[in-house]
């Protein structure tokens, strides 16, 4: 099992000076990766109002991919997981190409977790299509693996064609682990085709999350794959509980199979609390707590 971290970055700050620290702090620590979210812009703070789900200018996300090539500069056997990079909206070989290249400077650091998004505003303004993202997003995937094992590639999908090309430099294993997050039935069915792990975050620790996961490994057998071979990802909130509350519910992760938990400081949810703080001390001081009370557990 291994235990991550988030990157706070719309509390703690977006400069390199906190960024380097915080990453270098994290990985002193002992966590195996450090975890941070994908949008390329924000709408109108204006107009979030009504409880409507949006995400605005007032939050700051630095992009994926320059982000943990900084930080894999700067640190030494950290990883890096997007939870979750917005693929649909991107173009496909482009992030074959830099996940390949990040890949390789980060020497196979980089986890690489997907989503179909749900922010329109950014699909209109990357000129991407808002309304077939969830098949293009499957169909991205089948051709950035090709891009990514093999060096000549011809590829003809409804959204993509390619006639005999390919990237260079590409991972040395053959693929970036790709994990998808959300939890939609046709997230599940591409999870268990094509995936090297799921991060289902709507499920507290019950019966519900159990039966997700027993689906998920019957959908990884029938098509032929060992379940063991795909990894689950949860977050889990430093903010929120006692001592006990934490290694409790990380006991019963352990016990269903969960292969990555990461100490969240930023992530609300039904079940999961912000971090009541916007300082880079508490941060750190909650994810140190957690992970000596969690220690033995791992």
């Amino acid at each position: 099992m291994q235990l991550g971290a988030s990157l706070p970055t719309s509390d703690i700050g977006t400069g390199p000076a906190v960024l380097r620290d915080y990453a270098q702090a994290v990985e002193g620590l002992g966590f195996d990766y450090l975890a941070s979210p994908d949008h390329v812009l924000g709408a109108d703070p204006a107009k979030a109002v009504g409880g409507v789900r949006i995400r605005t200018t007032d939050a700051p996300y630095h992009d994926p991919f320059v982000l943990f090539s900084f930080l894999a500069g700067v640190t030494r056997k950290l990883g890096f997981a997007s939870s979750v990079l917005i693929l649909a909206q991107r173009q496909a070989a482009l992030v074959a190409k830099q996940a390949a290249c990040l890949d390789e400077l980060s020497e196979g650091r980089l986890r690489l977790g997907i989503g179909v998004g749900w922010h329109e505003i950014e699909f209109q303004a990357l000129g991407m299509d808002f309304r077939t993202r969830g098949k293009r997003s499957e169909e991205q995937v089948r051709f950035m693996q090709e891009l990514w094992a093999k060096p000549v590639v011809t590829f003809k999908g409804e959204f993509h064609q390619l006639d005999g090309g390919g990237i260079n430099p590409r991972p040395k294993s053959g693929r970036v682990p790709i994990w998808f997050g959300g939890h939609a039935e046709a997230t599940f069915r591409r999870a268990a085709k094509y995936g090297d792990g799921f991060m289902p975050l709507a499920y507290p620790p019950g019966d519900e999350a159990l039966k997700a996961f027993d689906k998920l490994r019957g959908m990884i057998k029938a098509e032929g794959r060992d379940p063991t071979d795909v990894g689950i990802e949860i977050f889990t909130s430093p903010g929120q509980g006692t001592e006990e509350d934490w290694r409790r519910e990380f006991s019963f992760w352990k016990k269903a199979g969960v292969t990555h938990i990461c100490a969240h400081t930023t992530y609300e949810s039904p079940h999961n609390k912000r971090l009541a703080s916007t300082h880079y001390d508490d941060h750190l001081k909650a994810i140190t707590h957690y992970r000596k009370v969690v220690e033995d557990l791992l």
